[in-house]
């Protein structure tokens, strides 16, 4: 059952290494099947260097696993969350990429300095309010994504593809898995130009609406033009 989206979602989980953006098993990559109701994610606990296919967990929109051996992430009810509250993605990931959690255990966004950020993230990318006790003696996991939604009430997730959690760390989406894993890649260098940024000036402000508008709708949508996808 649902071979190529479990070798899909493996191969996603094996750039979180190559790219640097997680140590030891510190992150997780999953894709929906939204016609079947399902969700294939990364094992718990597993080492990168062991992953293969055929270990990836298949469970429904409740957590129950439908196929596999071992235990799913332990962040898979927020995955869940995530695909329920945004309709239209079809992978996530979560990582503890060094720059992107400094700003989330900082408890604040990235503010959009550059055209870099604004390529793939439309505004300032958003930090979740903490977790209250309650939340997190709870379903910790479960209230980790219903306060990244909270956090999206006013905010197009498609084109806000990520977010810090308070004291957490980041997770990106995507259209597919390894689209997530694009925007995570992006999420950890655009983190490290903003900080950088404010050590070299600490009174810069944010990039202009029109520069922002620019480069994120030269890219995005019905009247994008960059790359090849016009070409006739």
């Amino acid at each position: 059952m649902l071979e190529d989206l479990k070798k899909e979602v493996c191969e996603a989980n094996l750039l979180l290494p190559e790219y640097g953006l997680v140590t030891f098993t510190w992150g997780n990559v999953s894709a929906v099947d939204r016609e079947r109701g399902v969700i294939v994610i990364k094992p718990s606990g597993v080492e990168y260097d062991e992953l293969t296919p055929d270990m990836m967990v298949v469970v429904d929109f409740d957590g129950n696993i439908v196929e596999g051996d071992l235990n799913p992430s332990s962040d898979t009810p927020t995955h869940i969350e995530l695909y329920k509250s945004f309709k239209n993605i079809g992978g996530v990931v979560h990582t503890h990429s060094t720059n992107a959690v400094s700003f989330a255990q900082a408890k604040r966004g990235i503010t959009i300095y550059g055209t870099t950020h604004a390529d793939y993230f439309f505004g300032d990318i958003p930090c979740t309010r903490p977790l209250n006790r309650e939340e997190i003696e709870g379903d910790y996991e479960k209230n980790t994504g219903v306060v990244i939604a909270e956090a999206f009430k006013n905010i197009d997730p498609e084109a806000m593809p990520a977010v810090l959690v308070a004291n957490h760390g980041p997770f990106a989406w995507g259209k597919d898995a390894r689209d997530a894993v694009h925007n995570a890649v992006v999420l950890e260098q655009v983190a490290l130009m903003a900080m950088q940024t404010e050590m070299l000036n600490p009174n810069i402000t944010a990039v202009s609406d029109y520069i922002k508008d620019k480069h994120y709708y030269r890219k995005h949508g019905e009247n994008a033009y960059y790359g090849q996808k016009n070409r006739k």
